[in-house]
């Protein structure tokens, strides 16, 4: 027994969390003691005798001067090879075992609460996934947006091997799906009509499904893909913003909608997105999905946008419109019930739209 004990493998064993902030932007920490300058999840070793749970929670504790975050469950666990590349330069690497726990959304008392020890931990920053991966090693960049995608997804525990699924790969990490930060998120959504001297340049819906889910379209850029609801900016040959809202889902998403209603709409004071044409309304609405045709080219981007179906608060957290977002879902969700009696979502993965489009009963 002695020798087969000694046989054994060895590796290290680490915990880390997924925190966020209300807007989905991930928490990072700038540790002193890496020589590359990269960041980190909170998180660190599993000591002798100690689960990895206890670990995250201890470390949490230590790290931010956070207590009692709930760790509502394993988003990933990844397993690296002694060799790989990103192992800590200069130190002899046995592998590695770490534990990626959902740490949940911090509300900004909590934020304002956090306390680093300044000995091990220069800083923190909330960061659009982009950003974090930037600023991490690469095989922990994939170790995070796998953990975050499995939350945000609704997906089983990612299972990753030096930062690649060995199962299937989940819709969001297939399209390189990003949370975006949009800095007018916390702007109210305005329920009365629109003013007669406010111009609407931009009409964007809740696009929903007979199920209850609601259709999300992403753009396959260089540094990922950022979620969009249907619709777009409403051009001059466009009657009413309605026209823009059919004519964009069709080419974004192949949809074919009917009977959109106004939710409200949003202030944008500047305009700048749109040239600096100064105040002005962006429109959100509601719709029902009739058809979802093939995948196509969009015409203004020359490249076809990926096409999810997400329950209408998985799609609140991938706008990135934080807790106003929410409540604007849930609008969405109160309005399709009663104007159409469409029921509400159950709670279920993120999936793709095949390309072929799909029946809908």
């Amino acid at each position: 027994m002695t020798q087969l004990a000694a046989s054994r493998h060895a590796a290290w064993l680490g915990a880390a969390a997924i925190i966020t902030d209300e807007v989905g932007r991930v928490l990072l920490v700038h540790p002193t003691y890496r020589q590359d300058d990269s960041w980190l999840l909170p998180g660190g070793v599993v000591e002798p005798g100690e689960h990895p749970h206890i670990t995250c929670r201890r470390e949490i504790t230590e790290e931010l001067g956070l207590s009692d975050l709930p760790l509502a469950r394993v988003l990933a666990v990844h397993s690296l090879s002694p060799h790989h590349p990103d192992a800590q330069p200069g130190t002899h690497c046995p592998g590695e075992v770490r534990f990626v726990f959902d740490g949940g959304t911090l509300t900004a008392d909590q934020v304002e609460a956090i306390r680093l020890p300044r000995e091990e931990l220069s800083e923190y920053a909330f960061l659009e996934t982009r950003e974090a991966v930037r600023r991490l090693r690469p095989v922990d960049g994939q170790i995070m947006l796998a953990a975050y995608r499995a939350r945000l997804g609704n997906t089983t525990t990612a299972h990753l091997a030096d930062g690649r699924h060995i199962h299937d790969v989940p819709a969001l990490d297939r399209n390189d799906v990003h949370v975006r930060y949009r800095p007018m998120w916390d702007s109210p959504l305005n329920r009365t009509p629109v003013p007669g001297q406010l111009p609407v340049q931009q009409a964007w819906a809740w696009c929903f499904v007979p199920d209850g889910r609601v259709v999300l379209v992403a753009d396959p850029g260089p540094r990922g893909a950022l979620p969009m609801l249907p619709g777009g900016t409403v051009e001059k040959t466009d009657a009413t913003p309605e026209d823009t809202l059919h004519r964009e889902a069709a080419e974004e998403a192949q949809l074919t909608l009917t009977d959109p209603v106004r939710l409200g709409w949003v202030l944008d004071e500047t305009g700048d997105v749109y040239g600096g044409v100064g105040p002005n309304a962006r429109l959100r609405l509601a719709a029902q999905v009739t058809a979802i045709g093939p995948a196509a080219v969009d015409p203004a981007t020359g490249r076809p946008f990926a096409r999810l179906l997400a329950t209408p608060a998985q799609a609140a957290a991938l706008l990135g419109w934080g807790p106003p977002g929410a409540r604007q879902a849930q609008l969405a969700v109160e309005t399709v019930r009663e104007r159409w009696g469409l029921p509400a979502a159950r709670a279920g993965a993120i999936e793709e739209i095949p390309a072929e489009g799909m029946r809908l009963s």
